[in-house]
């Protein structure tokens, strides 16, 4: 009996001991420090939208916001559990109608530094390729939203013809226009040309004026302000409707709360201010799904009003069953 109990005694040390070894060695293993790739799919009728993360960069929002003050944008960004600068996600939708695969603006690329420019590598780890994309439509031509329609010099998506607002195109990607520029405004100017043109040479690139149906389902809707050919694009399939705000709006947690909050980046801020304000109280009222390109990713969700302000409710999570 005493042997039996030595032995059993030996067997539960030994069991604790490879324990510990096990607990040590799995302790020691390093931080990964990435996230899983970035994209998000859902169903709308009879599409399918996959969100697609560029990544997400600082956003010095106490710089960059008017019409508020400093404490009020604290306040904001505080009752948000977040602080300045904020990191601003930002965003890419594929639209696959079952006969066409459409991409609603393509990120940075390489033009706006080393946490964004993964719009690509996340399409990849979706299950698509760039060479699938048939057409492109751009909200506007600020750099964090055309950069990605090149990589190496070379269009980044060969078959794919682009299509934006004949207003943004005369805009940005007129040579006399960024000669009368401020120095800060030209690399805005430069990195559209960079993007679009190397398209219109080789004429994929298709201008559209003011709302136009695009393609079955995909309607753009002029939306000017924040540029002067920024443009909405709405999404209908079998009775359910998703509307990309492209950037109507930048910081969540302060311009929801109120929506008269404007953006330096605006060439008008007047008239985006009207836009926003008109896209929240629709959106709210109709009740379809919105999402924004920097919006926390995957930026998809609804709003709901409350007096004077709006409640942000993010898209509940689907396994796409």
């Amino acid at each position: 009996m005493t042997f039996y109990r030595r032995l059993i005694c030996c067997l539960a040390l030994a069991l604790a001991f490879a324990t510990l070894l096990s607990t040590v060695a799995h302790a020691g293993a390093p931080l990964m420090k990435t996230q899983a790739p970035g994209y998000y799919r859902m169903m709308l009728g009879d599409f399918e939208v996959t969100a697609l993360s560029d990544g997400t960069i600082a956003l010095p929002v106490g710089k960059l916001l008017g019409n508020t003050t400093p404490a009020r944008i604290e306040r904001a960004l505080a009752n948000a559990y977040l602080k300045d600068p904020v990191e601003t996600s930002v965003n890419g939708y594929l639209v696959n109608t079952g006969s066409r695969l459409v991409l609603i603006d393509t990120g940075a690329g390489t033009l706006f530094g080393p946490t964004l420019g993964n719009l690509i590598a996340n399409l990849k780890a979706s299950g698509y390729q760039p060479e699938q994309i048939d057409e492109i439509y751009i909200t506007h031509m600020h750099p964090d939203h055309v950069g990605g329609l090149m990589i190496g010099g070379k269009p980044a998506f060969p078959n794919a013809t682009v299509r934006a607002d004949q207003r943004e195109a005369d805009f940005w990607l007129s040579q006399a226009h960024m000669d009368a520029a401020s120095k800060e405004a030209k690399t805005s100017y430069q990195g559209a040309m960079e993007s679009l043109n190397p398209y219109v040479a080789a004429g994929k690139f298709k201008p559209f004026i003011g709302d136009t149906e695009l393609i079955p389902g995909i309607k753009a809707v002029a939306s000017p302000g924040h540029t002067v050919g920024h443009t909405t694009y709405m999404i209908e399939s079998n009775g359910q409707k998703l509307v990309l705000w492209g950037d109507l709006m930048h910081v969540a947690a302060v311009q929801f709360a109120d929506p008269s909050v404007v953006m330096k980046f605006d060439t008008d801020s007047e008239a985006a201010s009207i836009e926003r304000k008109k896209a929240f109280a629709d959106a709210a009222k109709q009740g379809y799904r919105v999402a924004g390109a920097h919006l926390a990713f995957p930026g998809i969700g609804h709003l709901r009003a409350n007096a004077g302000s709006y409640t942000w409710v993010p898209a509940n999570y689907s396994s796409l069953r």
